[in-house]
C-alpha cells in the first residue's frame, strides 16, 4: 500500500488511515515528498518531476517485496497516486483521496501567481478546519508560489493521462473543501477507465479528508473497498 501526502504536507497527513490498514494486515509505505518536512524555501527548489520519482522509487521498493500494490494519496499525492497508476498499469488499484486534479482558482489568481512567484517565495495560508490547532495535519503554514507552478504543471500532465487509468478506483472528496475544484472529482470519475470505481462525497470534511472529523468512516469506506477488489 502506497500512501503520498500533498502539497506541503508531511506524511502525518496520511497516518491515520496508514494505520488503520497496518492494523488490518497491509503493508504500508509513506514517502516524504522532496521539499517537504524541511522548509518553505527549500519546496521551492524542486520540479513536479522530482515529487513523481521519490513517489515511483518508493513504489518500485514495495513492488519488489509485496505482490500486489494500491496507490493512493491525498490533494497533490492523489495527483501523483493518478500519474503512477498511468505509468504501471500492473498497480492493482487506485485510493483518490481529494485529488487536487484541479484546484478552486481563477483564470486571474492562476495569471497572478506566475507573476509573483519569481519575486515572492510563498504567502500565508489562509487557515481552515484542515489547520486547526487539534488537527494532526503538519506541514507549511504557507504556499511556496513557484512549487504551486509546479503543482498547475502536473495537474495539467495528469489529466492527458487519466484514460489510461484502468484500475479499480476509490474517490473520496470533502464536501467542505474549498481548495480542490468542486468538479475534480467527477472529472476523475468520468475521465479513468476503470471498470469498478466508486465516489463517496464526506458531508462534513474539508480538504484533508484523511484527517478531518471523518476520516474513520474514510478509512472504513477503504477497507471495504479493497476488500471487495483484492480478492
Amino acid at each position: 500500500m502506497l500512501l503520498v501526502h500533498g502539497y506541503s504536507a508531511t506524511t502525518a497527513e496520511v497516518r491515520l488511515v496508514a494505520k488503520a490498514l497496518h492494523a488490518r494486515g497491509y503493508t504500508v509505505a509513506g514517502p516524504l515528498l522532496p521539499g517537504h518536512g524541511t522548509s518553505p524555501e527549500d519546496m521551492n527548489r524542486y520540479r513536479w518531476q522530482d515529487w513523481y520519482a521519490a513517489v515511483e522509487k518508493a513504489y518500485l521498493k514495495l513492488e519488489a517485496r509485496c505482490q500486489r500494490v494500491v496507490a493512493g494519496g491525498e490533494s497533490t499525492g492523489g495527483v501523483l497516486a493518478l500519474r503512477l497508476a498511468a505509468m504501471h498499469p500492473e498497480i492493482s488499484a487506485v485510493l483518490s483521496y481529494a485529488t487536487a486534479l484541479r484546484l478552486n482558482m481563477r483564470t486571474w489568481d492562476v495569471v497572478r501567481l506566475h507573476l509573483a512567484a519569481p519575486f515572492i517565495p510563498y504567502l500565508p495560508k489562509n487557515r481552515g478546519s484542515d489547520e486547526e490547532d487539534d488537527n494532526p495535519w503538519q506541514g507549511y503554514r504557507v504556499n511556496p508560489l513557484k512549487a504551486a507552478i509546479q503543482l498547475l504543471r502536473l495537474q495539467r500532465e495528469t489529466r492527458r493521462l487519466l484514460p489510461d487509468v484502468r484500475q479499480p478506483i476509490l474517490i473520496v472528496q470533502g464536501k467542505q473543501d474549498h481548495t480542490v475544484a468542486e468538479s475534480a472529482p467527477q472529472e476523475i470519475y468520468d475521465g479513468v477507465r476503470s471498470a469498478v470505481k466508486e465516489l463517496h462525497w464526506m458531508e462534513n470534511s474539508g480538504h484533508c479528508v484523511l484527517v478531518d472529523r471523518e476520516w474513520e468512516a474514510v478509512a472504513a469506506i477503504t477497507v471495504r473497498f479493497l476488500a471487495d477488489i483484492l480478492v
